[in-house]
Order: structure tokens, then C-alpha cells, then sequence
């Protein structure tokens, strides 16, 4: 960092940032960044240590298929895919790129000129891997989650919402207009119970929740959820975030492997998780994206995604259903790793690339966390606020590009610290 001469903080408030920070340090849940650079299936610290990557959401491989073929993270260099890779290394050039190629920005908000032919060429490969009528593209999954609910859910209605569900969930409820009550995790009787006794009282109920849920591994009752829905004439918003391109015969997530595509009318998504690249998407009526075209302040008022990232990324959704072979392999090494480490799972978790391994101190999470990397491992010590008091856990996450051998080396070194 350079020599900075900025001002502090006025009327004491500097002070409350700094006693804040210390209660952290306290508590030992300091946050700070880390430089890494990921390359293949590791990542390399900024000393050079090299280590294997079970940290990230790269869960067919995208990423590690594109950086394994330079040793390094060039988006500009490497934002193409190659179409007949169906399981191999993902490649690219820019000249797969057309006119987006060299197009690092994408100058102006969607409605203004930011929307490019690149853009829209992803929005339609969207909308045909999700089987409804349109797809809008937001710049990251966290705005197309909260600003998407902040927007739909309006004063007068009432959401349900997962107790568990991701940041963003939470936040665009808080945004909204709308009552919102927070349901125990996956509790279909608490569900039922409310729309029973207050269904009556609101003109529109939404149920909101993750498909698969990113610190525990599960996945929602979504096929009694949508039940639920159409008993009481409710409607469901779920965030595939962790279901997109891994569950699913084409890739379509949890809606489509439980086949309730049809019946779940809003479903958000990721582009920065199975697909490799960066952004968060709206799948839906074309009521509903124009309705968000319209009204929805995230995607409004920030600039558009790159055209070059886009450009790539509806490469990648394109192929997505011929990634069947990656999906596998990839449910078989977490069925591996579950079945080594006794995680209990139901038959459809079993293949989840998230994978909990719960250990309950702060303390001694973030030290065995120290002691896998001085192994050779990246796995994330994930505390508290972001999962709950006494659930401190290591968070393994797969991917296809991972090898039998890899893994197995992962559980020995668990399994010789007594887990």
C-alpha cells in the first residue's frame, strides 16, 4: 500500500469502527483478504506455497480446466470455451470471442447502452437451459438475489423464508416492502402452519428459499414446498446458486432434477459458481424480467456486466447439458468423500459438492484449517456470523476436475487429525 494522508473519521466514529474490529479480534472471527492465484485444481499463496484447492465453487471444473492450461488467471486471454470439451480441460481464444473480444467493459448501464449483443445472447441460452419464456442477467448473483426480491415482494404481501438462506436472500427481504417471516430450516409444518393461519391476510405470499444451501450441503423440500405453494395459492423465488449445473439431467439444478420446473415461477441463479465466470441471472415470465427492467434498482443503476465475460459465459451455459460426464464424476467424488467421512446425506445430497465437516469450536476450527494448509490443503475455516453459534465447520467443496486420488488424499489427512 502507498502512504496515505486520507482523514479519519468524524465525530468518534473512527474509534467505534476500531473497538468493533477488536471485539472481532476477540472472538477470533478477524476477517482479512488473501492473495491467491488459482491454478488448475490449487491455488498458490503469495509466498508460493501450492496448494490443493478444496476452497472454491468451481464445481465442474470451468476455472481450473481454463487455468491449468497457463498456470495462471487471465480473463481476457481465457474467456472463450471450447464446445467440443465435454469434460477436459476448458479452453478458449480470443478469437472465439467475436465482437466481444477486447470489450473488458461494458461502458453504461443495461438500459443505456450496456446491453450488447453478447448480453442477450446469454440471457436466450439462459432462459432455454431454465425452460421458461425469458432470463434477465445482473451484474453478480447477489444483486439478482436481493434486488430481485426487494423488487417482486411488495407492501401488502407476505414472504416465508428459509432460515438458513444465503445473504443475499436475507438482505433483499429486508429491502422489501413486504412482512417477512423466517422459517426454522426446512421445516415443511412451520410453513404449513403460517399459510394456514394467515394465508387469508395478505394479497400475495411468496416462499423464498436456496435450492442447496452453501454451509451445509442440503437441499430444500422443494418438491413439498411447491405443494405447499399450490395448495395455498403462494409463489415460490428459489436461488440456484449451487444447484445450476450441477443437479439435473441438462444442468437445469434442483427444479429440474425433481422435475418442478414448471411449477416454480421465479428462479434465480449464478454465473460464478458451476458455469466459471461471473454474474447472477432471473429466470422467468416475461412479465416478470420486464417488470425487473423496469423497477428493479441492482440491475438499473449498475453498469452492466463485461461483454467479454458474458460473451463466455453463454458459451459455457450453451454446452452445459453435454456436461453430463463432469456432473457424474463429480456426484461420485462427493459421494466418496461423504461416504469416507460418515456425512450423513440423503440419496440426491450424497452427490452435493459441499460438503460440511462440523466442528464446533471457533478456535479449533480455524487451527485445523492452519494445520491442512501446512499439509498442503486449502479448506476454508468458515465461524460465525456466517453459519450459526457452535456450528464452525471446515467446508470442502468438489469438483469434477479433482482426481479419486486427490480426495482420498484429503480424507487420510482428516481422518489422522481424529475426524
Amino acid at each position: 500500500m502507498s502512504d496515505s494522508s486520507s482523514p479519519e473519521l468524524s465525530g468518534g466514529y473512527q474509534e467505534k469502527l476500531l473497538a468493533g474490529l477488536e471485539v472481532a479480534r476477540r472472538q477470533g472471527r478477524q476477517r482479512q483478504l488473501e492473495e491467491l492465484e488459482v491454478c488448475g485444481v490449487h491455488v498458490i499463496t503469495s509466498d508460493g506455497q501450492r496448494l490443493l484447492n478444496f476452497g472454491g465453487n468451481d464445481y465442474l471444473g470451468v476455472v481450473a480446466g481454463q487455468t491449468a492450461a497457463t498456470g495462471k488467471t487471465n480473463v481476457a486471454a481465457q474467456a472463450g470455451v471450447d464446445l467440443a470439451s465435454t469434460h477436459g480441460a476448458v479452453t478458449s481464444s480470443p478469437s472465439m470471442l467475436g465482437g466481444a473480444a477486447g470489450k473488458s467493459g461494458a461502458t453504461a448501464s443495461p438500459l443505456v447502452c450496456g446491453w450488447s449483443p453478447h448480453h442477450e445472447r446469454l440471457a436466450v441460452q439462459i432462459a432455454r437451459l431454465e425452460r421458461t419464456e425469458s432470463a434477465v442477467v445482473f451484474p453478480s448473483g447477489y444483486a439478482a438475489c436481493s434486488g430481485s426480491i426487494a423488487t417482486l415482494c411488495r407492501e401488502g404481501d407476505l414472504i416465508l423464508s428459509d432460515q438458513l438462506n444465503h445473504a443475499s436472500l436475507i438482505d433483499g427481504c429486508r429491502a422489501s416492502k413486504a412482512e417477512c417471516v423466517i422459517y426454522p430450516h426446512r421445516d415443511l409444518e412451520f410453513v404449513e402452519a403460517t399459510l394456514r393461519s394467515r394465508r387469508d391476510s395478505f394479497s400475495t405470499v411468496w416462499i423464498v428459499t436456496d435450492t442447496v444451501f452453501s454451509m451445509d450441503g442440503n437441499v430444500a423440500p422443494l418438491a413439498q414446498l411447491v405443494e405447499l405453494a399450490e395448495r395455498y395459492h403462494a409463489t415460490m423465488i428459489v436461488d440456484e446458486a449451487h444447484g445450476t449445473g450441477v443437479l439435473g439431467k441438462t444442468g437445469g439444478g434442483l427444479c429440474e432434477a425433481l422435475q418442478v420446473q414448471a411449477k416454480v415461477a421465479v428462479r434465480i441463479g449464478t454465473l460464478s459458481k458451476a458455469i466459471g465466470h461471473q454474474g447472477g441471472f432471473v429466470a422467468s415470465t416475461r412479465v416478470v424480467t420486464n417488470f425487473l427492467t423496469q423497477f428493479c434498482r441492482p440491475l438499473i443503476f449498475s453498469t452492466a456486466l463485461s461483454p467479454v465475460v458474458a460473451e463466455s459465459a453463454a458459451r459455457t451455459v450453451e454446452v452445459l447439458p453435454n456436461m453430463s460426464a463432469r456432473r457424474r464424476k463429480l456426484a461420485e467424488l462427493a459421494s466418496h468423500f461423504r461416504t469416507q467421512m460418515r456425512v450423513p446425506a440423503s440419496e440426491l445430497e450424497q452427490g452435493i459438492p459441499i460438503v460440511p465437516v462440523i466442528i464446533g469450536s471457533d478456535e479449533a476450527t480455524v487451527e485445523l484449517s492452519k494445520k491442512l494448509r501446512e499439509a498442503g490443503f486449502y479448506v476454508p475455516a468458515i465461524r460465525p456470523p456466517t453459519v450459526p453459534e457452535n456450528t464452525a465447520r471446515l467446508r470442502v467443496s468438489i469438483s469434477a476436475a479433482h482426481t479419486i486420488e486427490q480426495i482420498d488424499q484429503l480424507i487420510m489427512t482428516l481422518k489422522k487429525f481424529d475426524l
